[in-house]
């Protein structure tokens, strides 16, 4: 099954990318599933359902989203084949800048948006630093020498990633966003895979610069979720 992560700050139009992505690669007959990692609450389940993507979405409450990611990654990926999913799509809430939930070896996805500051991709940190593709939304609200020079302070933070522009609203951009998923190398499993950057100190094995993928190697303030709670397609 082809993996993807997909990681940004909040309200940069991830959900809405993804899922009409998803319906294009649906129409060239490679079905997905998608996980939403959140923190208190979220609307997009019903986004996803109306676009026909099975989806589960959990939330991590008072614990880091990232880290919840971590600790529940193996869980995820086998809910995704049950659903005899092809693509197996990880959409996680961004919120420090400080994570990266991009797994090595498998496509890194971050999503983030025109209206957010010209040091914005200075700020993000991780997650567009090591990310494969940056997605950038809401290009349709600035002009075309902020969209030139935005991109540029992009390219300065990571030299090797695909950039593209792409609008959440009126899915202009999606279809070569498609094309791109649909190369995402397919994985057997996540157990043993390593994240590409550690995380912060809190109060988890993830604290203390785990990288591994696996419930031998998670102690601490661990949270399972469950992930049978979940809106069809």
């Amino acid at each position: 099954m082809k993996l993807v992560t997909v990681a940004g700050p909040p309200s940069c139009g991830k959900t809405s990318v993804i899922a009409r992505a998803c319906g294009h690669l649906a129409q060239a007959g490679l079905n997905c599933a998608v996980i939403k990692f959140d923190c208190l609450q979220s609307r997009d389940g019903e986004l996803y359902k109306a676009a026909g993507v099975p989806v589960s979405v959990v939330f991590s409450g008072g614990l880091c989203p990232d880290h919840f990611f971590a600790t529940n990654l193996e869980e995820a990926f086998a809910w995704a084949q049950s659903t005899g999913a092809d693509c197996c799509v990880i959409e996680t809430a961004g919120l420090c800048n400080r994570c990266s939930p991009h797994l090595r070896g498998v496509l890194g996805v971050c999503v983030i948006d025109n209206l957010m500051g010209i040091d914005a991709p200075e700020k993000i940190g991780p997650m567009l630093r090591m990310a494969d593709l940056v997605v950038v939304t809401k290009g349709d609200l600035v002009s075309q020498a902020e969209r030139e020079v935005y991109r540029y302070r992009i390219r300065q933070m990571n030299k090797r990633a695909v950039i593209r522009n792409v609008n959440g609203l009126t899915g202009q951009g999606c279809l070569d966003l498609a094309a791109i998923l649909k190369e995402a190398p397919a994985v057997d499993g996540v157990t043993e895979m390593k994240l590409r950057f550690s995380m912060p100190a809190a109060v988890c094995s993830y604290c203390l610069s785990e990288t591994r993928i696996g419930s031998r190697y998670q102690k601490g303030n661990v949270k399972k979720a469950d992930f049978g709670a979940r809106h069809d397609g």
